[in-house]
């Protein structure tokens, strides 16, 4: 090996350090006998696959709205939850790029009592942003923030079997559950349960003082979230960029247009239709990831017509959903059967019979339901899922051949999540999924929980819900899943239509690790773990 080639080889390992310039790479390149060209792809891969210190990223959001706010009790869309969850702050666990529960802001955890006690340890020494020591008491007075019947909580439903929370020294937190839950680890990851500081016995979530990899610099609702680098986080190394900023851009044309262009270096849902188009522009990487998102369309069946568990089943016949997903989602993503639990998920059961169009069965349910036809209005916005619009038009073209005339609304994308979905009888939804059955099913079909979107309760459901949690036969809670699974295809009031792929799209300027499917933006975790990239 001659000297030029080894200096050429030491160079490529300094570049995720950043102690070698493009310029400096490309003339030891040319010494050791490469092109300009071959020299800059092997530093530009090279620069891409190693973490680099300092940069600013612009990351554009497909949601966003003036309502918007950094109180945990809501975060309704990957704004807010990935600004203020991932970026600006920790829970007890996440989860990794695999899935896997993992320790965050707990050093670990155990069970005990047929897995009704469960204690985590915290780290020693972690900070929040104003520089006061994260104890057992904020952890406590975080989770009770959830807790109660005065809580406004969306994840209130997820703490009901916490019977008891309490400090045992600084250091660790006991949880009391009234039934076993052996999941219990995964529902402590979820974005709602950010561990905020305690003043005077109540979780200050008003001043944005958390514990994450980074500090919010300045938040305007509907518009953006600029934060800066926390300089005493507590993951080694982390986090890679100096300043990032989220933007709301919840148009799918203006968002696709600002990453063309280089306005931000990324983009969440990029558009299906021409995704092909920016799968040409060298500048830019299309990420996508198979997790757990489904897209649904929630009918809330305390309101006439849906009250009528045959007029439901009626309109699940009256959808052609692989048209949807081939004319919609153009490959990305696959046909669901009005079961939200995803087949990567443990657990899993398809229910039978796959509801498919089929006018004949449409009409006889709808006749069982005493009607000869039915007009029903769908709110529908690209907030909702992009596509959702066209998706509704498919809809109303199909359930036309079934006696029943749906009367296409489209919605403001502005504030969807606060005057549209739990508000309107029949509107789009989406679901990022959860990684566990119990964890889905509690938060979006349990009586009681605040974003049970069909307002369904069935009370064999919910008897099952309590047992199989704590249920330590796997054959037998595999059963009662399957049961719940079946019931909420059979009766419940949220038509799945499809289980649909994260698709986004970056500028090369920015460099990752492996994508988690568990939430959408890398588990809602980019800011912290992505780095910016030279290209």
């Amino acid at each position: 090996m001659s000297e030029s080639e080894y200096k050429f080889r030491i160079a490529q390992s300094l570049i995720g350090r950043g102690k070698v310039s493009r310029r400096d790479f490309i003339h030891l390149g040319l010494a050791a006998g490469l092109t300009v060209a071959a020299s800059d792809q092997i530093f530009v891969t090279v620069a891409r696959a190693q973490p680099q210190q300092g940069g600013f990223a612009k990351l554009g959001m497909a949601h966003g709205a003036t309502t918007d706010s950094i109180d945990p009790a809501g975060y309704p869309d990957t704004f807010t939850q990935t600004a203020f969850s991932g970026a600006m702050s920790n829970g007890l666990t996440e989860v990794d790029a695999k899935g896997d529960i993992q320790p965050d802001l707990a050093e670990g955890f155990e069970s005990s009592n047929a897995a009704k006690t469960w204690v985590f340890k915290l780290r020693k020494g972690v900070t929040f942003h104003n520089g006061k020591n994260v104890t057992a008491e904020d952890v406590v007075t975080s989770m009770r923030y959830h807790m109660g019947t005065s809580t406004k909580s969306a994840a209130k439903s997820l703490l009901e079997s916490v019977s008891d929370i309490k400090a045992d020294g600084p250091e660790t937190v006991v949880f009391t559950l009234s039934s076993g839950n052996a999941d219990f680890p995964y529902i402590m990851s979820d974005y709602h349960f950010v561990i905020m500081p305690s003043v005077d016995g109540k979780a200050d979530w008003a001043s944005g003082t958390r514990t994450g990899a980074f500090v919010l610099e300045n938040f305007q609702p509907g518009v953006s979230a600029k934060l800066k680098r926390n300089p005493n986080y507590f993951k080694n190394g982390k986090p890679y960029l100096d300043e990032v900023e989220f933007i709301a851009i919840t148009d799918l044309a203006a968002r696709m247009a600002a990453l063309s262009t280089g306005e931000v270096d990324y983009i969440g849902r990029a558009d299906l239709k021409t995704l092909g188009m920016l799968k040409r522009n060298p500048k830019i990487e299309i990420i996508e990831v198979t997790g757990y998102g489904h897209y649904t369309l929630p009918m809330n069946v305390t309101m006439a017509p849906f009250d009528n568990p045959d007029v439901r089943m009626a309109m699940k016949w009256a959808i052609n959903r692989q048209e949807i997903a081939d004319k919609i989602f153009l490959g990305h993503a696959t046909v669901a059967n009005d079961d939200p639990i995803a087949p990567a998920i443990k657990f899993y059961k398809n229910p039978e019979p796959q509801h498919r169009f089929d006018p004949e069965k449409a009409r006889h349910y709808l006749k069982k339901a005493g009607m000869e036809k039915l007009k029903v209005d769908l709110s529908v916005a690209d907030a909702a899922f992009a596509g959702a619009v066209d998706a509704a038009a498919l809809i109303r073209e199909t359930a036309a051949q079934c006696g029943i005339d749906v009367n296409v609304v489209r919605e403001a994308e502005d504030a969807y999540w606060d005057n549209i979905w739990l508000k309107k009888p029949w509107c789009a939804s989406y679901w990022s999924g959860r990684a566990t059955a119990d964890w889905m099913f509690t938060q979006a079909f349990a009586a009681e929980s605040t974003w049970n979107e069909s307002f369904w309760k069935n009370p064999r459901f919910n008897e099952l819900l309590v047992q199989a949690r704590a249920e330590t036969d796997e054959a037998k809670r595999a059963a009662m899943y399957g049961e719940m699974q079946q019931l909420t295809h059979d009766d419940g009031g949220s038509i799945v239509l499809v289980f649909n792929n994260f698709v986004s799209a970056k500028s090369k300027k920015l460099g990752h690790g492996d994508v988690a499917p568990n939430w959408e933006n890398d588990g809602l975790k980019m800011a912290e773990r992505w780095w910016m990239a030279e290209a």
